[in-house]
C-alpha cells in the first residue's frame, strides 16, 4: 500500500466517494436485494457510468473491505508510534462499539453473509481479517519486547478474538439494536482481560 501521504489518482478518489455514497443503500437493501440501478441512483451516476468504476457487486463489496482495511491500516500505524501503544491499542477497540462506528453493523453483517455465498467475496473477507491479525500481532511483538514470528504463534487465537468479538457486536447491533450495558461490561472485561494478559507476558531477558 502506498504511504497515506501521498496523493491519491483521481479515479480512485471518485472511487472512494462512490463506495461512500452506496454504502447505506447496500447495507439497508442487502446484497442480493440491491441491484445496480439501485446503487447508481445512490451514487448519482447513470448505470453504465457506474459499471465503469464496479462491474459487479462481488466487486464493489471487494473495493470496500480494501477501503475500509487502508483506513484501518493508518489507524494501526498511529497506534504502534504512541507512546502507550497498548492503551491506545484498547481505545480504538473500543471506539468500534461507538454509536457512529456500529452504523456500519448492518453494511458488515450483510457482507459476512454474502461471504458464506459468494467465494470471491469470502476471499476478500479472509484477507481483510488476515490482515488485521497481522497488525494486531506487530503492536504485541512490539508491546511484549518478542520477534513478530513468536508473537503470531503466541497471540494468534488472541487476535483472532478481538476480531471477533468486533465482528459480531457491529452485527448483533445491526440485528437487535445497541448493546445493554450488561453484555457492553462483558464485552470490555474480555477485551481488558487479554490486553492485560499480553501486556503482562514480556519475553524474559
Amino acid at each position: 500500500m502506498p504511504p497515506l501521504t501521498q496523493p491519491v489518482p483521481a479515479a480512485e478518489e471518485r472511487s472512494h466517494e462512490i463506495l461512500a455514497s452506496i454504502r447505506q443503500a447496500f447495507a439497508e437493501k442487502g446484497f442480493d436485494g440491491a441491484s445496480m440501478q439501485d446503487l447508481a441512483r445512490a451514487a448519482g451516476m447513470s448505470v453504465g457510468n457506474f459499471y465503469r468504476y464496479f462491474p459487479s457487486k462481488a466487486a464493489i463489496v471487494q473495493a470496500m473491505c480494501g477501503y475500509d482495511l487502508a483506513e484501518i491500516q493508518g489507524e494501526f500505524a498511529e497506534i504502534q508510534t504512541s507512546d502507550r501503544p497498548m492503551a491506545c491499542l484498547r481505545e480504538r477497540i473500543l471506539n468500534q462499539f461507538s454509536e457512529d462506528s456500529q452504523k456500519d453493523g448492518q453494511l458488515w453483517a450483510e457482507i459476512t453473509a454474502a461471504a458464506i455465498r459468494k467465494p470471491e467475496i469470502g476471499e476478500a473477507a479472509r484477507q481483510m481479517e488476515e490482515t488485521i491479525v497481522s497488525l494486531l500481532t506487530a503492536i504485541f511483538a512490539q508491546a511484549t519486547g518478542r520477534p513478530v514470528a513468536e508473537a503470531r504463534l503466541r497471540y494468534e487465537g488472541q487476535c483472532q478474538m478481538l476480531v471477533m468479538l468486533v465482528k459480531a457486536m457491529a452485527t448483533r447491533t445491526a440485528q437487535c439494536g445497541p448493546a445493554s450495558p450488561a453484555l457492553a461490561a462483558q464485552v470490555v472485561a474480555v477485551i481488558d482481560r487479554i490486553l492485560t494478559e499480553i501486556s503482562n507476558d514480556k519475553a524474559e531477558g
